[in-house]
């Protein structure tokens, strides 16, 4: 079994976790999260934490048990915490905008872009570039965040696009004088 699936995750207090069937369920102040297991895997619960074992021990599940850990740690941090990601938008001309649960972005396009903001899922806009995207799920975050970024990726001569707050951008040099 890997190292990560061998350690035990801790519950808070004020997180209220349930196993029906295969599908883990978390529940906490910022909302529930279900999550279904694979077949191979059992998980073994007490009232303060959980651990991630294999169902009688057959190898072919091995792989899934730092998985199935690693996303029952993140349902339970999920509910309490939250997660979020940064996004930057660079260009001129280039803003947005949240009305009604709708991120209205202009991205140097001839339209504007209206992308429907999911349940569970909170953007923040700070100075008309800057988006934070919250929620209490990582994987919907993290899905939001990456198909927000796909609307117009940075390219490498000006830097143009949604590019995460953290993200890199290697610069290309541009066309070269022919004197």
């Amino acid at each position: 079994m890997s190292r990560i699936g061998r350690k035990i995750i801790e519950i808070p207090k004020d997180v209220k976790i349930e196993l029906k069937g295969d599908i883990f369920i978390s529940s906490g102040p910022l909302g529930k999260i279900s999550k279904k297991i694979p077949q191979g895997v059992a998980l073994e619960m007490t009232n303060s934490s959980v651990s991630v074992k294999l169902k009688d021990n057959n190898a072919d599940f091995e792989k899934f048990t730092g998985l199935t850990r690693t996303i029952i740690a993140n349902s339970v941090i999920g509910v309490v915490k939250g997660f979020s990601k940064d996004l930057e938008i660079i260009g001129i001309g280039y803003r947005a905008e949240v009305k009604n649960k709708i991120l209205i972005l202009n991205l140097g396009f001839s339209h504007q872009i209206n992308f429907e903001i999911p349940e569970g899922i909170k953007i923040a806009v700070e100075k008309n570039t800057l988006l934070k995207i919250t929620g209490f799920d990582k994987e919907l975050v993290g899905l939001v965040a990456s198909r927000i970024r796909e609307l117009k990726k940075p390219e490498p001569y000006k830097g143009k696009g949604i590019k995460y707050s953290d993200e890199v951008i290697k610069r290309k040099a541009g066309k070269a004088s022919g004197k």
